[in-house]
């Protein structure tokens, strides 16, 4: 999991189980993105929410969710406030 602290004490994140984000205050967490399946039984990324694009299709959800994450981390996460 990959946090990005700002100058300002700012936390942001893709969103986790793997800590208690809680633990480090008040929470606000808003959808980067939706997986989703198409007529074919393939999974799109829709990226949308964030300013991104459509990723896929993926023949495996878990694909589909590894490439929605990596493109979180490399692109939206290394550009947020």
């Amino acid at each position: 999991m990959k946090i990005l602290i700002s100058p300002q004490g700012t936390v942001h994140c893709v969103y986790s189980e793997a800590i208690d984000l809680a633990t480090i205050g008040r929470l606000t967490i808003s959808r980067g993105s939706y997986v989703e399946p198409n007529v074919a039984g393939q999974w799109l990324v829709d990226l949308s929410p964030v300013d991104g694009p459509q990723l896929g299709p993926f023949t495996q959800r878990s694909a589909a969710l590894k490439s929605e994450t990596d493109w979180l981390e490399q692109h939206w996460l290394s550009h947020s406030p």
